[in-house]
């Protein structure tokens, strides 16, 4: 099977848009409801800053946490920025030894004019020793 490329619409005037997905991760300080929404929040806005994301680009979202974190879904912080119409899932990571406490991670379906080369992977607080290779400076 071949890639196409789609002619830009009328309604797509910024040309031809691709799915990408985009990766990123935050620590949260303490498995509550408060300290998860505050850490999914600041994760996924600056996800969507970084890398000129409209709402109406997500196409979805997948969110694990840590088995430590159990106070709420992440998306009920994103729900609470707007997000009500983007499909969510979350998911438990296994319980590996070792393993970062405390984290979210996400993955996020966008549809872009970005290539994969262009998107940024956000990685904040503590979960930046996940992928040091892609942390930057704030």
């Amino acid at each position: 099977m071949r890639d196409v490329l789609v002619t830009p619409t009328p309604a797509d005037s910024a040309g031809v848009r691709f799915f990408r997905g985009i990766r990123g991760a935050i620590t949260s300080d303490a498995d509550d409801a408060a300290s998860i929404a505050r850490a999914t929040e600041r994760l996924l806005s600056e996800i969507r800053r970084r890398n000129g994301i409209e709402l109406e680009e997500i196409a979805s979202v997948l969110f694990t946490l840590t088995p430590d974190l159990r106070a709420c879904f992440p998306a009920l912080a994103a729900r609470d920025m707007g997000w009500v119409y983007i499909p969510m899932l979350h998911a438990l990571e296994i319980d590996v030894p070792g393993a970062l406490p405390r984290c979210i991670r996400v993955l996020m379906h966008v549809n872009t004019a970005r290539t994969a080369r262009e998107i940024e992977h956000v990685y904040l607080d503590g979960a930046t020793v996940l992928r040091p290779d892609l942390v930057r400076p704030q």
